[in-house]
């Protein structure tokens, strides 16, 4: 392992110590750092939560801010937090218009998310759950609810905090943040494992010149493991399973996410955009909002991922809307 830290054991709080230092606008909630809100909040305003394990910023504390999210709980690397850190994230941003829960389909977070909707609902607190599942390597069509939330919960953060922001009612923010998962597809591919920092060696092997197809963000199988293809062939089928779901045609506008997974050159990234837009390009489709960069890592691993959002009128304006936190800044044209 190499990598630049003190002790393992102290990985995530110190990096939580080093966010707050950098980011004063954000602030632990009963001096547990890994429960980030907010400092300043709206009356009135639906709050919007989210969490997961950390290893994978900017994902889940990197969209706390202006636009997007409200407050965030993290666990250890992979690792889900607990109930009662999102409890607790819950009561520090409600605004006395309930609170709406977005986060990946994985277990843990899956069981304690359920677990502190209802501890907040005794509280008195109403609470909404949307669940990303926009991996569409990870399951067929017909079994939606058994993929894992992966990059693509990007644009329902986006679109549910630009809904808020408008100061739409709790189920009005719901049903945004439910229509952009609904719309989103995303495929990715892996070229190297990474490495936990309390583990100390890569959680896989994967041979130098092989490359696995649909890899989770934790390095969950994907659906084949092949040797290294040309650039615009690995996006020819990835893009083909994602086209397969979306019915895009002539006239049809997209928001497009290229995904760095933490190892991957941002020029290699700007190369599998290239020939995404070729592909959307030859079906009449347009990329009208487009991102390239890291936007939900897997520590340092090689790999990218591709996510497409079938915007109509509603989203595309939300996905335009302004958005301000400190790993992710968005100005409206």
């Amino acid at each position: 392992m190499k990598k630049f830290l003190n002790e393992a054991v102290d990985f995530v709080d110190e990096m939580l110590e080093g966010i707050y230092l950098a980011h004063p606008q954000l602030t632990s909630v009963n001096d547990d750092k890994r429960c980030m809100v907010v400092a300043r909040r709206k009356s009135g305003k639906v709050g919007i939560a989210t969490g997961g394990g950390s290893g994978h910023l900017p994902l889940f504390l990197g969209y706390v801010g202006e636009g997007m999210l409200d407050g965030a709980a993290v666990g250890g690397v992979f690792q889900s937090p607990s109930a009662e850190q999102m409890t607790e994230v819950t009561k520090a941003i409600d605004q006395g218009a309930g609170v709406l829960y977005i986060y990946g389909n994985y277990s843990g977070d899956l069981i304690n998310f359920g677990m502190a909707a209802e501890m907040s609902e005794l509280d008195g607190i109403a609470v909404k759950q949307v669940v990303g599942n926009d991996d569409v390597a990870s399951s067929v069509v017909g079994e939606e609810h058994k993929r894992r939330g992966v990059a693509g919960i990007f644009f329902v953060f986006k679109a549910a905090g630009a809904a808020a922001a408008e100061g739409l009612s709790l189920d009005e923010v719901t049903r945004v943040a439910d229509k952009a998962r609904a719309r989103t597809r995303t495929m990715g591919v892996a070229l190297s494992s990474c490495v936990v920092p309390e583990i100390g060696h890569a959680t896989f092997s994967i041979g130098e010149d092989e490359m696995e197809i649909g890899m989770g963000i934790h390095g969950e199988p994907g659906i084949s493991r092949r040797t290294l293809a040309k650039a615009d062939k690995v996006v020819d089928e990835m893009m083909g399973r994602v086209f397969a779901e979306q019915t895009l045609g002539r006239g049809d506008e997209v928001a497009v996410l290229i995904n760095g997974l933490g190892g991957t050159a941002k020029e290699e990234l700007y190369i599998l955009f290239r020939r995404v837009s070729q592909l959307l390009t030859e079906r009449g489709a347009a990329a009208k909002h487009v991102w390239i960069g890291e936007y939900a890592t897997s520590m340092e691993m090689a790999g990218a991922s591709i996510s497409i959002l079938h915007l109509d009128e509603e989203l595309d304006r939300l996905i335009a809307a302004p958005a301000n936190t400190p790993f992710f800044s968005h100005s409206k044209a």
